[in-house]
């Protein structure tokens, strides 16, 4: 009998376009939080593209070790050195690795692990025989932007 009553009044059709007016709403809702997301997510890379490799590392909790320079020995070229940068996250890596322990320097624990790298890059490599090496010297830098 209600439901008489409403056909006969039109109730009926004011609540279906009401329901479906509400369901157009929350589609409407639903699409805008999805462009928020996107386009927070939008920002969020642009910022980090505005950063140095170090820094979007950093920013994102991940290990990180750059040569900043080499400087070779103009008077003997067989000596020089290499000097190296890094984030906390890199050398937490170390330590878990092996390199050292958290009382340690850091550039103890980067020095460590670039005289491995080094010997690792002769073993592996096929020069004919022994090398004659000068001395390497390790620049190990502390940056303030960690």
């Amino acid at each position: 009998m209600k439901n008489f009553i409403k056909k006969l009044t039109g109730a009926d059709k004011i609540e279906e376009a009401k329901a479906q007016a509400l369901e157009e709403l929350k589609e409407a809702e639903k699409k805008k939080l999805e462009a928020e997301k996107a386009t927070e997510e939008a920002k969020k890379e642009a910022e980090l593209a505005k950063l140095s490799p170090k820094e979007r590392a950093t920013r994102k909790k991940e290990p990180w070790v750059g040569v900043l320079d080499t400087h070779v020995n103009k008077d003997n070229i067989r000596n020089g050195f290499f000097e190296l940068d890094w984030n906390k996250h890199f050398i937490v890596q170390l330590i878990n690795e092996g390199y050292g322990t958290k009382d340690d320097p850091e550039e103890e624990i980067v020095d460590r692990w670039f005289r491995e790298l080094c010997a690792n890059v002769v073993v592996d490599g096929d020069y004919g025989g022994p090398v004659e090496t000068g001395s390497l010297d390790i620049n190990a830098v502390k940056r303030d932007n960690t």
